[in-house]
């Protein structure tokens, strides 16, 4: 049986962990100390266990005790900061193991495409609540779509997909920290391409381009985030010749673009010191408190319009609550890395570099064993 070693037991974390522990799989818990760990042993059922060995990146020592525990056709999860994830990858393909994490295929780790093809490894990343289910949900509803007929034949198309963390409890900001708010701030002056009217539109930063969307009669405010155009290939949809709307983004509770008004003006000339102390306020004026309930909120809908007007419409969605160990957002997040983990030990991938997958009927179980693990998706006009 191959070792799962999964690195970093933080927030986002238990859920996945605890999962796996309790399917009897082979459980290598990492982390800088064991106080997570420990706190997660107390709450698996039954006799599930996992083990648990020191881990500092920074510390020769315990490095050396992780490269000689890991072995050919091992697993590393990665939940370590995006940019940590290039040393653990290199590490699997040296060591022949594959790796999983939650994040976006950065140019750094698409570098590595070539090396992993060679050690015969699968590098999967994008499979945490977006990038990760958000994906799952687009493929079922464009395998649902051409069985429908409706593509493929210059029909209108429109595709919108967002997601976002929120207070389960609405608050004047609107807005709760689960971590550092630093890299929500940046964030917020990234650039985002989409396509609005049938045509590339760009738009420089997130408050410039703020609407509401409704969701079974609640409103949302959200904004288009990083470049969605080459989605429209990934998600099957490059042969269609009418896409009238393509956007991934965030969402947040409605209210948010009025709140946030002083911290957009703050953060358009912010230095990094600026930034850095903007930061560290928020964090000590709107972090969650340890019993408080987070909310996560993820709407992928595809529309198409034929030429008589009448329109095939279909949606995935989620609303999750949590707290303690077990928030809204460890739960979508580490159930679906956990999901990935369980895919690559039972199945014959392709090596090299990978986001999610697109098969629409393993989305369609990995959906399965979310669903399994207490994640409720609610669908209209398409099967599960």
């Amino acid at each position: 049986m191959s070792t799962i070693h999964w690195v970093g037991a933080g927030l986002a974390s238990g859920p996945g962990i605890v999962s796996l522990a309790e399917k009897n799989e082979k459980l290598i818990v990492w982390d800088v100390t064991a106080d997570r760990a420990n706190m997660l042993k107390s709450q698996l059922q039954g006799d599930a266990t996992f083990g648990f060995s020191r881990l500092d990146l920074r510390d020769e020592a315990s490095l050396v005790v992780f490269k000689a525990a890991i072995a050919p056709g091992d697993i590393i999860v990665s939940m370590l900061p995006a940019a940590l994830h290039i040393e653990l990858a290199k590490l699997a393909i040296e060591h022949k193991a594959h790796l999983v994490t939650s994040s976006y295929v950065s140019p750094e780790m698409a570098a590595l495409d070539e090396r992993a093809k060679e050690a015969g490894v699968v590098l999967m990343n994008e499979v945490g609540l977006d990038p990760g289910i958000d994906h799952l949900f687009a493929h079922i509803l464009v395998d649902a779509a051409k069985k429908a007929g409706v593509l493929g034949v210059g029909n209108a198309v429109e595709f919108v997909s967002y997601c976002g963390g929120v207070p389960a409890e609405e608050t004047e900001f609107t807005y709760k920290f689960a971590w550092t708010p630093f890299g929500v701030l940046t964030a917020l002056k990234n650039q985002a391409k989409l396509i609005e009217s049938g045509v590339e539109k760009t738009v420089e930063k997130a408050w410039e381009d703020v609407s509401d969307l409704a969701i079974r009669g609640e409103t949302f405010e959200v904004y288009p985030n990083r470049d969605s155009t080459p989605y429209v290939e990934e998600y099957g949809l490059v042969s269609e010749t009418n896409i009238q709307k393509f956007v991934r983004g965030t969402l947040r509770l409605k209210g948010w673009n009025t709140a946030w008004a002083g911290i957009f003006d703050q953060v358009e000339n912010a230095s990094p010191d600026d930034l850095k102390a903007l930061s560290d306020r928020l964090w000590k004026e709107h972090a969650y408190s340890e019993t408080e309930e987070d909310r996560v909120v993820l709407y992928v809908a595809l529309s198409v319009t034929k030429g008589d007007g009448t329109a095939w419409e279909a949606s995935l969605a989620l609303d999750e609550k949590g707290s303690g160990w077990r928030t809204a957002m460890a739960n979508t997040v580490s159930l679906t890395v956990a999901e990935s983990v369980k895919f690559i030990t039972k199945t014959t991938m392709t090596p090299g570099i990978h986001a999610a997958i697109t098969c629409p009927n393993q989305c369609r179980s990995w959906l399965a064993g979310l669903t399994a693990g207490g994640i409720k998706v609610k669908a209209e006009n398409v099967n599960l």
